[in-house]
């Protein structure tokens, strides 16, 4: 499209440029601006902090200006720098077309929205989710979105029955879904106002929007208990102390997650979750197409089916632009969408892909012609997602989609036939795909890092992000500081990770201070008891763990691993501090920073980010 003519522009979610290369040295190629895009605003992960988000503005840093008692919020600052970015261009250059990509961190998890969203939804769930879905259904079927013999399927084994929880179960789990619909609500006011914004500066009806509903509504990653409350050590605490907080629920120091069963819920009236590619539930989700220059037809309803990957080759067709066979002299690769135009001007075209494969985490499908042909492997709240399971556990399933919309008739032993035909189209299309191994062994991501035991930290280094930097929690270690203290010294001399998980080294009230966090919980503080001299000085960290502990599996958020210990500090080789920590937990999100703490504060006892007053010459890092 750049090339083409058009401006280009992406706000919000990038998690497609590899983690190793997201760092303050690049390589920038894989960055949305070595991408096409000639601006980004956005975070480059698969989630982040809705109030306290790692940015970057092109390819550098740009902490949020405002704080979340000030108002901020990650989707409203998005739609914010969307609609600045459309005014300038429309300023400069309206002879141009434009290409904006929108992508906001909501509704993905962590669900963290303002109190007063929230407010909105109390009671609404009580219900539970069995209820629900019933609604759902049928608000579906009197919208006519569903054909009218579509059928609800029933909730799987593994879930359970609202009614067999208990009444603080309930309440939770009520809880849970009222602040995940306050964050889908909010998100869909500031696309709302991002769009108000096309129309007041009459651009809205020569421009083609594509809104598809997806990420992250039917997601069971929760787990059967969602997730919210935990402790310092790792655990989590029963209902009661849980539910004891859930009205704070929705703020940055949890990690909202509602819990599965009403992923399954939201799913209706599909079977299963995002993930389970085996069936419906969780991947079909819904398209709104608008272009009323051009589209004439006003709140229609196409059944064409279609994929994520038709979206590039429609946009290309209706801007008439041709798929580009070189990009900077490098061969591309053919798409492998086909263009949808066609449906927006006759509700009858037939679909442009009519075949399509499906996987995730060794669950899979296939769809041909209106039929389609599933089988599950694991589901997502599974503590390995599958990993220690042999394929095949699980039979494959057959449905006939043009009569069966919801997947509720498995005709598995009716048509023994299509369904061989069906799996071994799965196995031809996953080879020409390189779907496979659909079990890869699963290893830590790659890090500049690897193989270092050194490392050497001056001035300026900052905002590097925890992934690339010392795996400071899965081994002993030591820090040494050499720095020159003012009369009143004061600020952060190091610091990795955030409220929700990290350390932090720092002076407060003349005093040395390490402080740890570990799941949004102080897991450790150690104090000296005197304050430290004017001067020069090596300030020192040794952390002694307990024992030494296996990486957490990349392949889950379960079990979480506790890296307790000693820690002992000490100035200019002398002893002033020693005691333990309960837990050592860095932040996927946060960054290891020097003489700052950027993004979050490790530390309740100052804001971020508390910058050191006197001089950093270098801090050095020996991991053992």
């Amino acid at each position: 499209m750049r090339d083409n003519g058009y401006s280009t522009a992406a706000f919000g979610k990038w998690h497609n440029t590899p983690y190793d290369e997201v760092s303050p040295v690049g390589p920038f190629d894989r960055w949305p601006t070595g991408l096409g895009f000639e601006y980004f605003y956005g975070f480059i992960a698969g989630y982040d902090s809705q109030f306290e988000p790692r940015l970057y503005r092109n390819t550098t840093p740009a902490d949020p200006t405002r704080t979340q008692a000030q108002g901020y919020h990650l989707t409203i600052d998005l739609a914010d720098e969307a609609i600045r970015w459309v005014h300038a261009h429309e300023a400069v250059a309206p002879q141009k077309p434009f290409l904006l990509y929108f992508a906001p961190g909501a509704t993905h998890w962590p669900h963290q929205v303002p109190k007063q969203w929230i407010g909105k939804y109390r009671g609404k769930f009580d219900q539970g989710w069995d209820k629900l879905r019933e609604e759902t259904f049928a608000r579906q079927k009197a919208l006519g979105v569903i054909p009218a013999n579509a059928e609800l399927t029933p909730r799987p084994a593994e879930l359970p029955a609202w009614d067999s929880l208990s009444n603080d179960q309930r309440k939770l789990f009520a809880r849970q879904m009222e602040v995940y619909a306050a964050f889908m609500e909010q998100t869909d006011h500031e696309i709302g106002r991002l769009l108000s914004t096309l129309q007041k500066d009459g651009i809205a009806d020569n421009t083609l929007v594509l809104y598809i509903a997806g990420d992250n509504g039917g997601s069971g990653e929760g787990g059967l208990e969602g997730r919210d409350v935990v402790k310092a050590d790792g655990t989590v605490p029963p209902v009661a102390e849980r539910l004891a907080q859930a009205e704070r629920f929705g703020e940055e120091i949890f990690d909202n997650h509602y819990a599965a069963a009403w992923a399954w819920a939201s799913s209706a009236p599909f079977q299963w979750t995002k993930q389970v590619a085996s069936h419906l539930g969780g991947s079909r989700d819904p398209l709104i197409v608008s272009w009323p220059a051009k589209i004439k037809a006003h709140g229609e309803l196409r059944t064409q089916f279609q994929h994520i990957t038709d979206i590039a080759p429609t946009i290309f067709e209706v801007a008439g632009i041709a798929a580009p066979v070189k990009v900077d002299g490098v061969d591309q690769l053919p798409l492998e969408g086909k263009s949808f135009a066609a449906s927006f001007f006759d509700a009858a075209a037939p679909s442009s892909h009519p075949r399509q494969v499906f996987e995730t985490s060794g669950n899979r499908g296939i769809y041909q012609d209106g039929w389609w042909a599933g089988a599950l492997h694991a589901v997502p709240w599974s503590a390995t997602r599958g990993g220690d399971l042999k394929i095949g556990q699980h039979p494959w399933e057959l449905y006939h989609l043009t009569e069966d919309f919801s997947q509720a008739h498995d005709l598995a032993k009716d048509h023994p036939e299509k369904l061989e035909e069906l799996v071994a189209l799965f196995d031809s299309e996953a080879k020409r795909t390189q779907i496979y191994p659909l079990l890869p062994a699963r290893k830590d991501l790659p890090s500049p890092a690897d193989g270092r035991t050194v490392f050497d930290y001056r001035p300026g280094a900052d905002h590097i992000p925890q992934r690339i930097g010392p795996k400071f929690n899965r081994r002993a270690h030591k820090i040494l500081a050499e720095v020159i203290l003012p009369a009143k010294p004061q600020g952060v001399i190091l610091a990795d990770g955030g409220d929700y998980g990290g350390f932090s080294l720092y002076v407060k009230d003349g005093k040395l201070v390490y402080l740890a966090k570990a799941w949004g919980n102080v897991a450790g503080k150690i104090v000296s008891a005197a304050k430290l001299p004017e001067g020069a000085a090596q300030i020192g960290v040794e952390f002694t763990p307990d024992a030494k502990k296996p990486p957490p599996s990349p392949t889950s958020f379960e079990p979480r691993v506790v890296y307790a210990g000693q820690i002992r500090l000490t100035v200019n080789g002398a002893t002033v501090a020693e005691g333990r920590i309960e837990n050592l937990q860095l932040s996927y999100n946060e960054t290891l920073d020097v003489g700052l703490d950027s993004g979050s504060a490790v530390s309740p006892d100052y804001a971020a980010p508390f910058a050191f007053n006197g001089e950093i010459d270098k801090v050095h890092v020996d991991l053992n």
